[in-house]
């Protein structure tokens, strides 16, 4: 899938049209993914740039605070200059606004088909304690259960606490573990007694299990979204 850069809109000739259709290009290649219920990175990409530009368009003295820190000190100065040229070129700078106006309408619609698709599988996971969980419940396990599939992924998490701007975050890191196929003889229970006895130094991790109705690509969709999910959950 082609990228846009993290400047897109401000790189080259600045003419309406032409970054237009290179949006829209961009974009298409989006949705084409979001048809296949793939939300990842494709979802994330697209909040990245919107903020980009909805911070480049607020005001240049809030670039460092707005911008994401994906973008590199140099990246930004870049922009800055840029923006101060741009003032002194009333016309170059009205057509960087048109680009900008259009840019934010087209992505904020895209991200709206987005965070629906995001919405309707959240919507339909089921997350639930295996067995009693210790009051510690920053490390741990879950079981992901992909649709009807008896197969169930079972990964490793540790979630982690993180400022920004006076306000407290939690993010989660995870790691596969391995896949069983459940029944009679391996159900939760079974695969969170053979955890704990392949793992010593986890002697009582919290573990959950996360089901989801339906059935969707795993790595693009489902992972991401149960892990924000389980987030959600614990805290």
């Amino acid at each position: 899938m082609k990228q846009l850069s993290e400047t897109w809109f401000a790189e080259g000739y600045i003419d309406f049209e032409l970054k237009k259709y290179t949006l829209l290009a961009y974009l298409q290649q989006v949705n084409r993914y979001f048809n296949e219920n793939k939300l990842y990175p494709q979802l994330a990409e697209v909040v990245f740039h919107y903020n980009n530009i909805v911070a480049f368009r607020e005001n240049k003295r809030y670039l460092q605070e707005q911008f994401p820190r994906k973008l590199t000190g140099i990246q930004l100065e870049k922009l800055q200059l840029l923006y101060e040229q741009m003032i002194e070129d009333s016309e170059m700078m009205q057509e960087l606004e048109s680009i900008i106006g259009f840019a934010a309408d087209t992505m904020n619609s895209t991200l709206r088909t987005g965070a629906g698709i995001y919405e309707f599988v959240e919507g339909k996971l089921t997350i639930a304690p295996v067995g009693l969980i210790p009051l510690d419940t920053q490390e741990g396990y879950f079981f992901l259960s992909n649709g009807n599939t008896s197969n169930t992924l079972v990964y490793y998490y540790r979630l982690s606490i993180f400022d920004k701007h006076d306000e407290r975050y939690r993010s989660i890191r995870t790691s596969y573990v391995d896949r069983w196929t459940r029944s009679l003889a391996h159900t939760f229970e079974h695969i969170k007694s053979e955890l704990i006895r392949g793992k010593k130094e986890l002697p009582n991790p919290a573990v959950y299990s996360i089901r989801s109705e339906l059935s969707y690509p795993v790595d693009e969709t489902l992972l991401p979204v149960a892990k924000r999910s389980l987030v959600k959950y614990i805290s």
